[in-house]
Order: structure tokens, then sequence, then C-alpha cells
């Protein structure tokens, strides 16, 4: 992938992370960590490629619904000993956005792509609706 960029003089690496790389999520200590580390071999590559004109660039989204983020609402409720269907209510306003100032994570971004972002490269950028607290 990253030669035949090389050969074209050009391309884009974007990953899609998690924002607990700006604010680590609690109870996901190795995914926290893991994340981090994507992000830190980006900034990293992102310097390797620049003189290549590739691009390499993180997203950050906020919680979005998948079977992996059910998966852990399940946990934190067997834990909690919550039942699923006073919990629900709440993990539904967070996924619907009516807790993130830009009303949630219903939008996205391709900015990172076309030919104007070629000076953005070895940044994460959160993509959350204001979700994060962290600069």
């Amino acid at each position: 992938m990253i030669s035949g960029m090389r050969a074209a003089g050009r391309g884009r690496i974007i990953n899609i992370v998690s924002t607990s790389v700006k604010q680590p999520i609690k109870g996901l200590g190795v995914s926290n960590t893991i994340r981090g580390a994507v992000a830190s071999w980006a900034k990293t590559l992102a310097a390797e490629l620049a003189p290549y004109n590739i691009t390499v660039n993180n997203v950050l989204p906020g919680a979005t619904r998948t079977p992996r983020l059910e998966a852990v609402v399940a946990n934190r409720v067997n834990a909690t000993g919550d039942s699923p269907r006073r919990s629900k209510p709440r993990w539904k306003r967070r996924f619907d956005g009516s807790v993130w100032p830009s009303g949630g994570d219903r939008r996205r971004g391709a900015l990172l792509r076309g030919p104007s972002a070629s000076y953005v490269t070895g940044t994460s950028l959160a993509v959350d609706g204001g979700r994060t607290l962290a600069l």
C-alpha cells in the first residue's frame, strides 16, 4: 500500500481510532493503551512519509453503536447490578446525542481526504460532537 502511494507521489492514510486517545475511557485499559499506541505510530509514520506527499492522520470518533459497544454496555449493566431496562434509556441518550453539545455523532466528515488537506498530517482529530472534554 505505502509503496504504491510513494510511486504515485501522494497518498492518504486515515486511521479510525477513538476519543480514548485524548480522554481514556474508564474500564477499557487495554483498549485505551492500544489506541494510544496507534496514534503514536501514526505520528511517527506521518513524519517518515511527509516527503512523499503522503499524509497520516487519525479520526477520533465518539461512541458509535456497534456490537462491541453494546457488549461494553451490557458488561457495565451486569457489573453494577442495574437492570437493562432502567439503564437502556441513559445509554440511548448517549447514542442519540442528547448529552453531546452538537447533538451527537450523526455527522461525519471526509475533510482529511481531499487535496486541500495535503498540509494536515500527524494529527488526531476528534469528530465526536464536542463530547471529549480534553483539549
